[in-house]
């Protein structure tokens, strides 16, 4: 079977792999780090699926109350291991301005969430052999944070960058009502949430611009936040060599 973008697994909508972009001697491997929408919707079928596709380790990013409402196949599974990261822990909307509030939120998540980021990369580079699959509840704020620092590292340049993260309006607009009506189940504004649905092009052009005034470049910053030489490497051959 010819690699693909999208990995159209019944139960999910947003499930696509990081591979098949461009770096300066090649191109980034396929089935080694997969990013996703949320998995409750998953039956014992969609679960097999993901095996078949190599997965060997899930990384939730989300947060308590989402885990209640809508628990994760993989925890506690056999074959596959499981780790939850509450990426944005105490950064409410509620908080963000009126311009560009995805951006302002993202801002947040590389500053003040800097251990969360860090647990989650060492996780990835610790990872053993097989696919990495990383996700939250749309596949677009937390795993676009995760994904672009992923992809950057590797060597993928900004534009390609850029390309991925705007791949979710399409991927998610079916599901876009349930997962406004799960928000405000959670207490959540729904014409505030609203605004936090988008995958703008712009939203993500900024982010990376803000890491390389802030921080210099993305090798830079995951080194400010923590992680050494031996992670970082290992992070990169898990995107374009071995590991």
């Amino acid at each position: 079977m010819q690699p693909q973008r999208h990995l159209p697994i019944a139960g999910t909508y947003n499930v696509r792999d990081l591979g098949g972009y461009a770096v300066a001697d090649g191109q980034t491997q396929w089935g080694r780090l997969l990013r996703a929408d949320a998995l409750h919707r998953l039956d014992a079928e969609g679960v097999d699926a993901m095996l078949a596709a190599g997965i060997t380790t899930v990384i939730d990013l989300r947060h308590g109350n989402e885990l209640t409402h809508q628990p994760n196949p993989f925890l506690g599974h056999a074959k596959v291991a499981y780790h939850n990261v509450s990426l944005l822990d105490g950064l409410a909307p509620t908080v963000l301005g009126d311009g560009d509030v995805l951006l302002d939120l993202y801002k947040l998540a590389l500053t003040q969430r800097q251990p969360a980021l860090a647990e989650v990369l060492q996780i990835i580079a610790d990872a053993p052999p097989g696919a990495v699959l990383f996700h939250c509840t749309a596949g677009k704020d937390r795993t676009g944070i995760v994904a672009a620092l992923l992809l950057g590292l590797a060597g993928v340049e900004a534009g390609l960058i850029v390309e991925d993260y705007a791949l979710t309006a399409a991927m998610i607009a079916p599901i876009i009502a349930e997962i406004t009506e799960g928000a405000v189940a959670r207490g959540a504004d729904p014409e505030g949430f609203q605004r936090l649905l988008a995958s703008e092009p712009a939203t993500m052009v900024a982010t990376l611009a803000f890491i390389e005034a802030e921080f210099g470049s993305m090798t830079a910053y995951v080194q400010s936040i923590g992680l050494d030489e031996a992670t970082i490497t290992r992070l990169r051959n898990r995107l374009l060599g071995d590991f």
